[in-house]
């Protein structure tokens, strides 16, 4: 047990250190000032408010909310809404404010659900015992279960990815400054942002005609103007990974295995 935890008076004070996935790292505390702590600045938070860490010594997944904190400058109910902080990596532990360096740590995990109260937000921090939870082996499907261009598929998407700029954005309609070299090549695949308040967001792809690209949900900010990357996409049918693709030998799904449905059938049915 480190010297500072023990004592009368102690000077211990709560940090957090969140790595982004596209590579942003911010640092917080709950103390009154910054701390500088392995080089990184952990800005000052001291609304941040941590619920008890609840930890299992069996297979559970760890879990624990934080209120408060994440309405600061530094995430922002706009971007944290959006998506930029979603599997967030987060090292959450103690240290002494006198002696920042002398830390003891708490627990790791990554951001999970956010949802907010009020004028709060409340994100909750997961373990990374969840992953236990996910299923050992895959279900049967009748639709491929690879994703275009991965390495199962092995489909090249070398000439797969084309850039182009937003003319107009219309709820879930995009329209463009460019055709799609074929019907519907984008549905079913992903728009990745490179400019506008979007930039570093993804979205999916619904289906695409002409110059038109239509999204499951609408961009979270306005994208007039801005740069996209538009990547196919693939409606992980048989006929259509034969057909279009040439790769019916990777296909990753059951088309012919009979269903649940097959005991209810009945002739001319």
């Amino acid at each position: 047990m480190a010297d500072w935890l023990e004592g009368d008076l102690t000077s211990v004070t709560l940090c957090w250190r969140i790595d982004r996935r596209d590579g942003v790292t911010i640092g917080l505390t709950a103390h009154d000032r910054d701390l500088e702590i392995g080089g990184l600045v952990h800005h000052a938070a001291p609304g941040m408010t941590p619920s008890a860490i609840d930890r299992s010594a069996g297979l559970d997944a760890d879990t624990m909310d934080v209120t408060g904190a994440l309405t600061g400058a530094a995430i922002s109910e706009a971007d944290l809404l959006a998506g930029r902080w979603d599997g967030a990596r987060v090292s959450l532990f103690a240290c002494d404010w006198s002696e920042p360096d002398a830390t003891v740590s708490l627990g790791n995990g990554f951001i999970g659900s956010v949802e907010t109260r009020g004028e709060r937000l409340t994100a909750e921090l997961r373990g990374w015992s969840v992953a236990l939870e996910r299923p050992v082996v895959e279900e049967t499907s009748p639709e491929c279960r690879a994703e275009l261009g991965d390495r199962r598929c092995r489909v090249a998407m070398a000439g797969r990815r084309r850039f182009a700029r937003v003319v107009s954005v219309a709820d879930e309609t995009i329209t463009l400054d460019g055709v799609e070299p074929e019907p519907n090549c984008y549905g079913g695949g992903r728009l990745r942002w490179m400019t506008s308040g979007n930039g570093g967001l993804e979205d999916d792809i619904a289906l695409s005609s002409g110059a038109t690209v239509t999204l499951r949900a609408p961009p979270r900010f306005d994208g007039t103007g801005a740069l996209v990357e538009l990547i196919e996409g693939c409606d992980k049918m048989l006929a259509t990974c034969s057909g279009r693709f040439g790769n019916a030998a990777n296909f990753r799904g059951e088309p012919h295995l009979p269903g649940m449905d097959l005991l209810t059938r009945y002739p001319g049915g």
